[in-house]
């Protein structure tokens, strides 16, 4: 059994993460579900004794479907935010790295992922529309348009 990087200690939560940014023909791919009313990146918790660029291969495989490349590091994300959802009266503290996937020049997938039961959907979302959209993690919404080869360091803090 695998277990991710992470631990909740009474209304605490935090995880450490492994995201894509993957971008096709000026779509971003982002992530849906029934449950919840917002869209979020590709990507999952960390296992233990695993590198993050292990996990974010897995991770993007898992839900898409397609074994992506990685291209680069580009963001490291402190994310600090109230719980929604199954994370409800939580308090969440997020460590993520967010890694640019090397495009393939097409936006077929093959994706059938389930996350905690409920079936995700993967959409293309343009990249001149992304701020019309609630998707997380919100500092995406203004630096996809910014990515370099650099690393960017990125606090966000959406509690109440």
């Amino acid at each position: 059994m695998e277990y991710d990087c992470g631990f909740t200690k009474g209304n605490n939560w935090f995880r450490y993460r492994a995201a894509a940014i993957i971008i096709e023909d000026n779509c971003v791919l982002l992530v849906g579900n029934d449950r919840d009313n917002y869209f979020y990146s590709v990507g999952g918790g960390v296992h233990m004794n695993e590198t993050a660029e292990d996990a974010v291969r897995r991770e993007v495989l898992e839900e898409t479907g397609v074994a992506y490349e990685i291209d680069h590091l580009a963001f490291i994300h402190e994310n600090f935010f109230e719980g929604d959802g199954i994370l409800a009266g939580y308090h969440c503290h997020e460590i993520a790295l967010y890694y640019v996937m090397k495009p393939r020049g097409t936006q077929q997938l093959d994706s059938n992922s389930y996350t905690n039961g409920i079936k995700e959907e993967m959409h293309w979302i343009p990249l001149d529309e992304l701020g019309k959209y609630r998707a997380y993690p919100s500092f995406l919404k203004e630096n996809l348009h910014k990515i370099n080869n650099g690393i960017t360091h990125v606090i966000t803090d959406e509690r109440s």
